[in-house]
């Protein structure tokens, strides 16, 4: 039986071939797990550090630090290596253009309006874009901070005590940023199969993401 055009595949099953499109490939998948578990290693050590009994709890602090400083100085390998695919590349350039459509979709969250109709978007919509905009920008911001407490000197105009307040500021909300992120993706199974195998129903991506499925069907010029 074929999938209606609100429909999607059952939670956790593949879309039928016939039904699915590629969504994602796997250097991007690979990037975005390579990120995920480096983000979360530096938050579950920066909370070792910072939250008094869970630092009691796990003691080995000077381990903690020094997890913590290579995860987070590694955060951005991921995203260099994923430099080398050219869809990876691709999406990146989806990420930085914002269409006129996208205004639409930020005007009717505003608005609170949630059908497909009201919010459409290309591959990745208005909030995506904005996500991963500012998480890119706070890392970089990290990085320095940190690097400034690693190398204590490194920058005398500075001094360490706006480092560490600017890190700590940030951290927070990086960690509140993500787990919305985090809230989103377990609320749509669909965008969570894409990520995991690279394909979704066809079903899904018109509902959602019809800008973009429309650039899929277009035919190549190649």
């Amino acid at each position: 039986m074929r999938s209606t055009a609100g429909s999607t595949a059952p939670t956790g099953t593949a879309p039928d071939p016939s039904e699915r499109v590629r969504r994602f490939s796997t250097a991007e998948r690979m990037v975005h797990r390579a990120t995920g578990l480096l983000m979360l290693v530096c938050l579950v050590s920066a909370a070792c550090l910072y939250l008094g009994p869970l630092a009691l709890l796990v003691g080995r602090r000077h381990l903690m630090v020094t997890v913590h400083q290579w995860s987070g100085i590694s955060l951005p390998l991921p995203f260099l290596l994923g430099l080398l695919s050219p869809s990876f590349r691709a999406d990146l350039r989806r990420l930085n253009r914002f269409a006129v459509y996208d205004r639409q979709w930020l005007r009717a969250v505003r608005r609170r309006r949630k059908s497909p109709e009201a919010r459409p978007a290309g591959k990745f919509n208005a909030g995506q874009k904005l996500y991963a905009g500012w998480i890119a920008g706070a890392v970089l911001v990290m990085m320095f901070t940190g690097l400034l407490m690693w190398f204590m000197g490194l920058l005398p105009f500075i001094s360490r005590t706006s480092a560490i307040f600017v890190h700590d500021i940030l951290a927070w909300a990086i960690t509140i940023v993500v787990l919305g992120h985090m809230r989103k993706a377990f609320e749509d199974p669909e965008a969570r199969l894409g990520m995991r195998t690279g394909y979704v129903s066809r079903s899904w991506a018109q509902r959602y993401y019809s800008r973009w499925l429309g650039e899929e069907d277009r035919p190549s010029v190649e």
